[in-house]
């Protein structure tokens, strides 16, 4: 998977145009991600990512980085061996290109705010 562009609202992963939050795992998009509170990012909305035992989970808290991922998460996320990156939206697309082919990615990306 590689993402082609990101702008506010608007993320193209492989040519294909997606308009809601996504998690971009090694062979497939989520296009219908949502977390339990909006822009606070929890255990609960990451548990499929864990069960896809990813080497590292990115993060894009948003363009303006309003989505704030709570200290429980991160531990969680070590705790299970999962490194975390936690970005601003436009930084999380760069890291993720940069390191996807590296180690197993995955991508969980608030596409606004």
């Amino acid at each position: 998977m590689k993402i082609d562009s990101y702008s506010f609202g608007n993320i193209v992963i492989d040519g294909k145009l997606y308009t809601s939050d996504v998690i971009i795992y090694k062979d497939k998009v989520d296009s219908s991600w949502w977390r339990k509170e909006g822009h606070k990012l929890q255990i609960v909305d990451i548990e499929d990512i864990v069960k896809s035992k990813p080497d590292a989970l990115i993060v894009g808290t948003g363009a303006y980085g309003v989505m704030k991922v709570q200290d429980e998460v991160i531990k969680y996320l070590k705790s299970k061996g999962i490194e975390i990156y936690i970005y601003p939206t436009s930084e999380a697309v760069k890291e993720f290109n940069k390191l996807q082919d590296k180690k197993n990615i995955v991508a969980a990306l608030h596409l606004t705010c």
